[in-house]
Parts: C-alpha cells; structure tokens; sequence
C-alpha cells in the first residue's frame, strides 16, 4: 500500500516558522516554493518543505 503524503497548509508553515503567511503566499509566486492549489487554499508537500529549508540554510 502506497503511503500517503503529507501536506502542510499555507497558513501551517507560516506558523510553524513565525512568519506572515503572506512571507509564504510570495515564496510560492516567486517559484521558491512549490505548492498546489486546491480551492482557495495552497498545499505544500512535505518533502517540497524540507527541500525548501535546506535551500535557504546558511553557510
């Protein structure tokens, strides 16, 4: 059985890294981000998410 993938919601990772939620909403615009949108509300991936921290980690 395959697993199943888990989603964060915009508004979830804005939480979860204290940030505006509107911080989040421009990293998905600009492309930084990938996310789907389903309805009015965007779901990220959570692989999606780790890539996106490991790519914003200083040296």
């Amino acid at each position: 059985m395959p697993q199943a993938k888990e989603f964060y919601r915009a508004e979830d990772l804005a939480k979860k890294l204290d940030i505006n939620i509107m911080t989040i909403y421009r990293y998905i615009k600009a492309g930084k981000l990938k996310a789907h949108k389903i309805g009015k509300e965007f779901r990220i991936d959570q692989a999606e998410f780790t890539r996106f921290l490991k790519s914003t980690r200083t040296k």
